[in-house]
């Protein structure tokens, strides 16, 4: 097979419209914002929230999880992993076989008292720094775009 040149003609003006482009660029930033202020507490953001969607729901199934996360349920159950491990969670098996619930662990309670002031922090500092009016809108703009989710 030879080697075909393959032009790329790409318009760097359409991709800085991209909309999973710049969603997945803020998304990084806003990421990085929390890990940093989580950081003396061992957790990274994306943990935090599992562990406030378990604490919110008390116990629940991985796939109801991961559909309140928006998450598949593979990356969710890869991402339980470290936090059961750590016995922050506990996951014990349903009554169907198939199914296992996540539960929070007294271990995982004391970690999110400990995590929330620092969660708090971050949180003020990302809406101070957008500005209050524009946090709020942008939070309507967000739940629209996480409605696309249910129109698939």
């Amino acid at each position: 097979m030879k080697n075909k040149e393959i032009s790329l003609n790409i318009n760097r003006e359409e991709l800085s419209k991209c909309a999973c482009f710049n969603f997945r660029k803020a998304a990084r930033v806003i990421t990085q914002i929390y890990d940093d202020k989580l950081r003396s507490c061992g957790l990274r953001v994306t943990q935090l929230s599992i562990l406030f969607v378990t604490a919110a729901v008390e116990s629940a199934t991985i796939t109801h999880l991961a559909e309140t996360l928006v998450m598949e349920r593979t990356t969710l159950t890869r991402n339980l992993k470290p936090l059961e491990k750590g016995g922050f969670l506990r996951i014990d098996p349903g009554k169907d076989l198939r199914t296992r619930i996540v539960t929070l662990t007294e271990q995982g309670q004391q970690l999110i008292i400990k995590a929330l002031p620092l969660w708090e922090e971050a949180q003020h500092y990302v809406t101070e720094q957008l500005g209050q009016d524009r946090w709020t809108e942008m939070l309507g703009h967000l739940s629209a775009t996480i409605s696309l989710e249910r129109q698939k």
